[in-house]
């Protein structure tokens, strides 16, 4: 691409690709695209991007094609790379003008030459670091500015690399510049503290960003550019003049003002002398040891003492607390619980912890958490009382204690109550015991620090469990105040009250006490601006020792309340919590919720359309869903028309939502089935979905199997004949690259769908067939999978012989060999490999089927007539019991229609398809033929086949120990 005519020919289309108008835009894009391959089409561009005549939206386009150019072609490896020889030239012309007069191109410009400097520096661009470090030190205002901005960019992306090789470099970049980098950094630094008494804002605003740029240079250089920075003066050196330059722009604060662009400079300067601190205690603990004494007086100096009062602001204080945090929580400075096993850096950091955390000042530290940061401000209370579901929803969002300043103390109380509980505990009571008795409903600075004490004894539930009789507590404190009534300002101490218990409700709390419990609850429910009641806090059924006796009385009134709760709130976070509270007591319920739930199915199709945007809040709905599926059982098919609409959508791949959704809409797919009391041909029309989910192999495949397997339960025939032969397909190609536990899953559809239904089963399944009998013959080497090849084996040659035959003649065709042969070589495998069998029922049902060739004159059959009854004898043993009483053998695997099973209390009640399960097993071999009548009847038929001296001469091939076994098992026959 010749530069000249070129130059006005992209110019015109990057003009083009600015335009509103698609039909002007889309066009000039293509043309651009085909552009991007060309030599000399990023000359172009920088010609044009660096051209301060041309429009601005023109060079901004300009610039993005460029720095998109270098991740797709400046690779020497990328197709279509960019030449050496031009790859030379753009380098050059990158750093020849840092003048960008526009800050968001500049910005740009500064992050593409980073891009190039993480793939060529130092090695193909040598020049670069010594042309910024020069161009850094001119007088212009702009240009400093401009390199400065380079110098970070490419300092942070060669910072960001990983490899040894790159590591190194970084290293020795480092080490060369770095005395540079602090004598800049101090210069912007001294110019800024010189000038913010001058008065001349645009001066203080001009060497305040230099000096965040300079820091910023310097915290890549420190926190990565050294394998033990602690070992280097001058980083130890400039880490250490930290806290005074902090106190230098702390007190800088007093005399700028609250609202202006210097103010918010200021603020992110001294945050990010907080980041170097906070980066350095990560990457390197051990050279941070000299630091923790200065850091943990100047943190906790500003934070818990009058020194921070007119110069600290919320996230200076947040970022104080984090350094706290951070030195008591971490490991480094833990020793052993044998203190000889810990480092000397381990003990010797933990030697200065120690020195520091004393009792006054720990006690301290507690109090002024609690009185100070726990105490709800007065917007808090403003917004608690105006928006009481938006406050709650805003001070529970999210992980924001790294950032919010509530968050950030109640974690840093935590911490530091479980690191030195024993010291603090006391404290801790004896503000308890000062607040016991009512408090005045009138005095509210007495009721906010009721609430912020408990507060902290919820926080601290674990660390108090055996210092508070929390029983006691709950009778003759909590509950009374449970049960004021006022107004307005007791609100917040009994919303903390109910949170408070929620905290200890599965640490400490007496099941006898529950009753009183719900019943509180009850009334507070019907105060909906208590609403945020049940946000960030345990559900009251949600623990261990919940009883359902107790909450029955309770259910009605409970569970209307919580219905009606769900339709007043707006926040999606408070929807979703009220309905993991109700999918809980559907839950523990089950079945008794069925008086109850009407309402609820009626509102969540209303509330499933209105979250159409929501899918957080329909993954709640989906599970509360599968709780309501559950406990109304085979009633759960009046839900269909709902129901199976949202499974279809949740578990469709190519829907976005499934993204979201699939999970807990498989799960819901599941529990349909298991419930459904007969198939429908909505609930067969969605097994549409199931070949792409076989097709991602996701970890979700296991739930895709056992709703396959519910198909087969539900409705063998007309699934298998509707779907057996895609679902055949898909097998035959899971099988080819899933793991083995895949195989194992894959082969019980199978083995299932022979049970229910041997013909069909077989039938459809015949693909599958000939790898099974190849697994059986070549003595699959994995114990499960040979088992589950067997049990599927087993079912064909027991339940469907005809078919057994057929594929034994195609077997033995491929195998080139006689198909005596080739079911010698089957069962020598079978009675060889029975061990890999755990299952009774398998090993059942392995008796049975090799029986099942007998009586026969095969001479092969009877050549391993000798391995068939030591199966069989080992079959006797696994499933006869015998009757004290009477001294005679029963085989305990039979099942009578008589015997319903007896479900306890604490179990769940049987679902349609365990009674489905129950009525297929009435119609098992396996649970009907006994197998001491079958041997008998066998051994017999063969006897009568071959003649009394026939028949012996076959026994002698068995083992005397064998036959002795064998004949007292078949005693009285």
């Amino acid at each position: 691409m010749d530069l000249n005519s070129a130059s006005t020919v992209v110019l015109q289309v990057l003009t083009q690709a600015t335009s509103q108008d698609t039909a002007v835009l889309k066009p000039a894009e293509e043309q651009l695209k085909q552009w991007e391959t060309q030599p000399g089409f990023y000359s172009v561009l920088l010609n044009i991007f660096t051209n301060h005549t041309l429009d601005i939206n023109v060079r901004w386009l300009a610039v993005l094609y460029f720095k998109n150019g270098i991740d797709r072609y400046w690779r020497r490896v990328a197709p279509h790379a960019l030449s050496e020889e031009e790859k030379t030239t753009l380098r050059a012309g990158l750093i020849t003008n840092f003048n960008e007069p526009i800050n968001q191109i500049a910005t740009q410009i500064a992050v593409l030459i980073a891009k190039v400097a993480r793939l060529d520096c130092p090695r193909q661009w040598p020049e670069l670091i010594p042309t910024l470090i020069e161009s850094v030190k001119v007088q212009d205002d702009l240009r400093q500015h401009r390199a400065l901005l380079t110098f970070y960019h490419v300092t942070k992306t060669l910072a960001s690399k990983r490899l040894a090789a790159d590591r190194k470099l970084f290293y020795d970049l480092a080490s060369g510049i770095y005395n540079f980098a602090c004598s800049l950094w101090n210069h912007h630094t001294d110019t800024f503290l010189q000038q913010v008494s001058s008065g001349n804002e645009a001066a203080v605003l001009s060497s305040l960003e230099r000096t965040l740029l300079s820091l910023k240079v310097l915290r890549k250089l420190t926190v990565n550019g050294f394998v033990e920075p602690h070992k280097n003066m001058e980083v130890m050196g400039f880490l250490h003049g930290i806290f005074d330059r902090l106190k230098q722009f702390l007190e800088c604060s007093r005399s700028i003002g609250t609202d202006n662009v210097c103010r918010d400079r200021l603020e992110k300067t001294i945050i990010l002398f907080t980041k170097v601190l906070l980066d350095f205690l990560d990457q390197h603990p051990f050279s941070f040891t000299p630091l923790i004494q200065r850091s943990l007086e100047f943190s906790v100096s500003y934070v818990f003492t009058e020194v921070g009062e007119g110069v600290t602001f919320e996230r200076f204080i947040v970022q104080c607390m984090n350094l706290i945090k951070m030195i008591v929580k971490n490991y480094a400075y833990k020793p052993s619980k044998n203190f000889e096993d810990s480092s000397p850096e381990t003990l010797e950091a933990h030697k200065i912890k120690m020195a520091f955390f004393t009792y006054p000042t720990l006690t301290e530290i507690c109090r002024r958490l609690v009185s100070h940061y726990f105490l709800l401000t007065e917007e808090e209370l403003t917004m608690w009382e105006e928006d009481p579901e938006g406050f709650t929803v805003e001070e529970t969002g999210g992980d924001s204690w790294k950032y919010s300043l509530r968050p950030c103390t109640e974690v840093l109380f935590i911490d530091i109550f479980h690191e030195y509980n024993q010291t603090l505990t006391p404290v801790l009571l004896e503000m308890m015991q000062t607040l016991q008795g009512p408090t005045n409903v009138e005095d509210m600075n007495a009721l906010l620090i009721k609430d912020a004490v408990y507060n902290a004894v919820g926080l601290a539930a674990y660390e108090l469990f055996d210092s508070v009789d929390f029983d006691q507590w709950f009778k003759n404190q909590l509950l009374p105040e449970l049960q004021v009534i006022h107004n307005r300002q007791y609100k917040p101490l009994r919303r903390r009250v109910i949170w408070l218990i929620g905290q200890w409700i599965s640490v400490k709390f007496k099941s006898d006490l529950r009753p009183m419990l719900y019943e509180a609850i009850c009334n507070l429910l019907q105060d909906q601006d208590l609403v945020v009641l049940f946000l960030n806090c345990s559900s009251p059924v949600d623990d261990f020792e919940f009883r359902t006796d107790q909450f029955l009385p309770y259910l009605e009134t409970m569970f209307t309340l919580l219905f009606q709760l769900l339709q007043q709130v707006t926040e999606c976070d408070t929807k979703m919590h009220v309905l993991h509270v109700l999918s809980c007591v559907i839950e523990r319920v089950n079945m008794q919720i069925r008086p109850y739930v009407g309402c609820l199915v009626q509102y969540l199709p209303l509330l499933w359309k209105q979250s159409e945007e929501h899918n957080m809040l329909r993954c709640a709905i989906l599970t509360t869903l599968i709780h309501l599926v559950q406990g109304l059982g085979a009633d759960s098919k009046n839900l269909y028309p709902f129901l199976l609409p949202v499974i279809q959508l949740s578990t469709d791949v190519s829907q976005p939502p499934h993204v979201y959704l699939l999970e807990d809409g498989l799960e819901l797919w599941l529990v349909t089935l298991e419930n459904s009391p007969c198939v429908t041909p909505e609930l067969l029309r969605i097994f549409q979905n199931m070949s792409p989910l076989l097709e991602l192999s996701s970890e979700n495949l296991r739930t895709c199997f056992k709703i396959i397997n519910g198909y087969i339960f539900l409705s063998s025939t007309e699934f298998l004949q509707t779907y057996a032969v895609g679902l055949c397909q898909s097998f035959c190609d899971l099988l080819k690259e899933i793991t083995t536990e895949g195989q194992v899953q894959v082969l019980k559809v199978v083995e299932n769908a022979l049970k229910v239904n041997p013909v069909l089963g077989a039938q459809m399944f015949q693909p599958i067939l000939p790898c099974v009998f190849r697994g059986i013959i070549e003595g699959e080497r994995y114990p499960v999978v040979m088992s589950t090849y067997l049990g599927v084996m087993g079912r064909v040659l027991l339940q469907n012989t005809s078919f057994f035959s057929s594929l034994l003649t195609e077997m033995a065709h491929k195998f080139n060999q006689e198909m005596d042969q080739l079911l010698g070589n089957m069962i020598e495998m079978w009675v060889d490999r029975m061990d890999n069998i755990t299952q009774p029922e398998r090993r059942k049902l392995s008796a049975l089927a090799l029986l099942s060739l007998l009586p026969s004159d095969n001479s092969v059959i009877q050549d391993k007539f000798c391995g068939i009854i030591n199966i069989s004898v080992e079959g006797l043993h696994d499933v006869m019991t015998e009757d004290p009483e009477t001294g005679t053998y029963k085989d305990c695997m039979l099942m009578s229609h008589l015997e319903e099973p007896k479900v306890t209390e604490d179990e769940e009640p049987p679902t349609e398809q365990d009674k489905r399960k129950k009525m297929l097993a009435l119609k098992d071999p396996v649970h009907t033929v006994s197998l001491q009548q079958f041997i008998y009847e066998k051994l017999k038929a063969q006897q009568e086949l071959l003649g009394e001296q026939g028949f012996q001469s076959l026994m002698e091939t068995v083992d005397t120990e064998i036959v002795t076994q064998l004949q007292e098992f078949l005693h009285g026959f």
